[in-house]
């Protein structure tokens, strides 16, 4: 039986995701499927000294902090055939020149969707409870010791919640899963190029954005950062929304236009779980910092700490289908990057 071919590979990506995501035996395993030369990882494609090292390259894996693959940068890589990316989206690293060469392409993008699918059900929940609300109003001794009933967040329940789902994205449809979890819920969809039977698979109910926002207890945003996605949930769409309703994004900030947000929040009609934001980070004087129904996280939502390791180990899974000639699992095209990531 002829052994698979082990290609030339070099890992593109910045020092400290390099330095997190790839342990000895993360390298270990590369080098049995690939041959590793010296240097093992870059950050800069455009070294002089790099020259021969990249004319050989076939195969790149990349992550966070990688420099874009312009013409330029290719040219230096006339041998390259495949790029297996280590984080999410491979949006900012490709170009034009990568996919006119015939480049492959695959990501890591539902391994990273795990963390943030488990994130937002968490803060699904706590939100039913109000309990980061409640928890930043005794912080302020604004009602410490207040009995279980108070409502100024609005009712302190799970149970027959309505739950609304904007982009059936990988994330999106790991949350809709996870959301059956809770009981009696009604968990509505709304994304145009999602298949009715396919959210119903999952266990929700494919709707018109507008027909969903006035019956949420909870909308949860998962569609990607487009052109025509921006500020999709603005001063109309929060108006729309019930007294006490709670905005959840884990996506991209550029979904929600801050302003509108800023002032219904001020007001205290909605209740808002951000892990991103736009801009990101937001000016020190935005009003969502110190309101007690905000609760703003530093975008963690995403792989951070071990599960970096899943990343890591899910494109060395698909480099080794490459190097056994198997079709890949997460393949990517131009077309891909339209919709989604």
């Amino acid at each position: 039986m002829t052994s698979p071919r082990r290609p030339q590979a070099l890992i593109v990506m910045g020092r400290e995701a390099f330095q997190t995501q790839f342990d000895a035996q993360r390298i270990d395993r590369l080098r049995d499927l690939t041959t590793l030369g010296t240097p093992v990882w870059t950050d800069d494609l455009d070294d002089p000294t790099l020259a021969e090292r990249l004319a050989y390259v076939e195969v790149l894996l990349t992550g966070w902090g990688a420099p874009r693959l312009t013409a330029e940068r290719l040219e230096r890589m006339p041998r390259l055939l495949a790029m297996f990316h280590c984080a999410g989206t491979i949006r900012p690293h490709v170009t034009d020149e990568f996919w006119a060469r015939g480049i492959l392409a695959s990501n890591v993008a539902d391994a990273n969707a795990i963390p943030v699918a488990e994130y937002t059900f968490a803060a699904i929940v706590m939100a039913g409870k109000r309990a980061p609300f409640l928890a930043a109003a005794a912080a302020a001794r604004d009602g410490a010791g207040v009995i279980p009933d108070d409502t100024r967040f609005g009712e302190l329940t799970n149970l027959g919640r309505t739950i609304g789902v904007v982009g059936f994205s990988r994330i999106g449809r790991k949350v809709v899963q996870l959301i059956q979890q809770l009981e009696d819920v009604t968990c509505l969809v709304s994304d145009p190029h999602a298949d009715a039977f396919e959210v119903a698979a999952a266990g929700g109910e494919l709707v018109e954005l507008t027909e969903m926002l006035p019956r949420l207890d909870v909308l949860s945003l998962h569609a990607p950062a487009l052109a025509s996605t921006r500020h999709m949930i603005g001063a109309a769409e929060l108006a729309a929304l019930p007294d006490h309703a709670t905005v959840i994004n884990t996506a991209r900030g550029s979904l929600v236009d801050t302003d509108a947000l800023e002032r219904e929040c001020e007001t205290g009609r909605l209740n808002a779980i951000i892990d991103v934001t736009d801009p990101e980070p937001l000016p020190a004087a935005s009003v969502l910092y110190t309101l007690p129904n905000v609760m703003m996280t530093p975008h963690i939502a995403g792989s951070l700490g071990s599960e970096v390791y899943r990343l890591t180990d899910s494109a060395l899974d698909e480099l080794e289908r490459f190097v056994r000639d198997e079709p890949l699992a997460a393949a990517l095209t131009s077309d891909d990057l339209v919709l989604g990531a």
